[in-house]
């Protein structure tokens, strides 16, 4: 090679570097590991072969030593928002029938008990029917204990049939009981028990679907003229919005680091800031399809920025404590298969291209779950131009 050649060639490496160094002064870290996804590299012999430096290059590049640390590992990952499930509830048609009127939409915060709906159903007439036959029968056969026990104490009859009396007007005491029950399931309200319970007649009672949690109503799932099936239709979702879950995905190389009570922040373009929540519960299964575990996070829902189905980011602030590797994330680049790869420095002052394993990141640190050892030095940063030089 002529001299006017590697002049040149040093002329390119110099350059380079006075880049590379530039790019770290500024903050550029994001733009050198972009160019280092895009540049060509060497085989993977010549990759791990040791490159050497002049003093002057040296001087440019920041070299640090790899140590032992203690460390609380950050888990980052993805989830999506759900209900508070303690907090809220799907309402069932209590009745069967068409839907009379909706008395509720979308948006309406409700109390317990508050009428959403009304059905025009025949389980009303039929309730009825049976609770004023449960009580003549229930007033009958009390009727006829009492003349028993007055007969048996006059030693008219004997002392089973004052107990076959008794017997049989608690029991149709208790079927009276079920009968108003069963109409207070159905939401009679009470002016209109109290007249049933009095003997009064009442008007054509319309069956009310009402509310059986307080919260905000945020699905109507029926219309005017739909037939419900008692038990089984779905007619509204209510909710208390003031907290929601977040169900964030851990992989098996985090989950260790993961468990209840750990702080975590949630991430959405719908927030101008994170947002606080706590670990809760930590699954006991694993997604079959992804292979992930689903942790549950009870996030307070200031001005209700978080909605049903929000994706959001979440990162997860482990209390447990770690000891590892941390390096900086200047000092991690990229090959052309995208595998993370560090410099370390040889005892001859060259330096060794050497794939690393990364673990968790820990603010502006990646934890080196394998590929170095304690002792090693390795270039924190402006590696780019090793990078760069290795590929001419």
């Amino acid at each position: 090679m002529t001299d006017h050649h590697l002049r040149s060639r040093t002329v390119v490496r110099s350059a380079a570097l006075v880049t590379c160094c530039a790019l770290a002064a500024c903050g550029g870290n994001g733009e050198a590991h972009s160019a280092a996804d895009t540049t060509k590299s060497k085989s993977s012999a010549s990759a791990a072969a040791s490159t050497s430096l002049t003093p002057d290059q040296l001087e440019h590049l920041n070299i640090a030593p790899v140590s032992v640390v203690s460390f609380r590992p950050l888990v980052q990952t993805t989830g999506t928002v759900a209900f508070d499930g303690d907090l809220s509830t799907q309402v069932l048609a209590p009745i069967s029938g068409p839907v009379l009127r909706i008395l509720v939409q979308p948006g309406a915060w409700v109390k317990k008990g508050a009428p959403l709906a009304t059905v025009s159903s025949p389980d009303f007439a039929s309730a009825v029917s049976d609770f004023r036959k449960a009580q003549a029968t229930a007033v009958q056969t009390r009727r006829v204990a009492t003349l028993d026990s007055a007969l048996f104490a006059a030693e008219g009859i004997a002392r089973r049939d004052l107990e076959q009396a008794q017997t049989d007007a608690v029991s149709a005491e208790a079927d009276r009981d079920a009968a108003l029950q069963a109409l207070q399931a159905l939401g009679v309200d009470s002016a209109t028990l109290e007249s049933l319970r009095a003997n009064k007649p009442v008007p054509a009672i319309q069956g009310t679907i009402r509310a059986p949690i307080e919260g905000t109503v945020v699905e109507k799932l029926i219309n005017p003229g739909q037939l419900l099936e008692a038990g089984t239709t779905p007619t509204f979702t209510i909710a208390d919005l003031s907290t929601v879950w977040v169900m964030a995905s851990v992989f098996e190389s985090d989950l260790a680091s993961v468990v209840r009570g750990d702080k975590v922040d949630i991430v959405t373009g719908a927030a101008p800031h994170p947002l606080s929540g706590t670990v809760d519960y930590v699954e006991a299964l694993v997604d079959p399809a992804t292979k992930a575990t689903q942790v549950r996070v009870v996030v307070p829902n200031t001005g209700h920025l978080l909605k049903r189905d929000m994706y959001v980011t979440a990162t997860i602030h482990s209390s447990k404590e770690k000891r590892g590797i941390l390096l900086p994330v200047s000092a991690v680049l990229r090959d052309e298969n995208n595998l993370p790869f560090v410099f370390v420095q040889q005892p001859t002052n060259g330096f060794e291209r050497r794939q690393v394993t990364l673990g968790s990141r820990v603010d502006n640190h990646y934890e080196i779950s394998a590929g170095l050892k304690e002792g090693e030095r390795v270039i924190s940063a402006c590696g780019l131009f090793l990078q760069f030089a290795q590929s001419q």
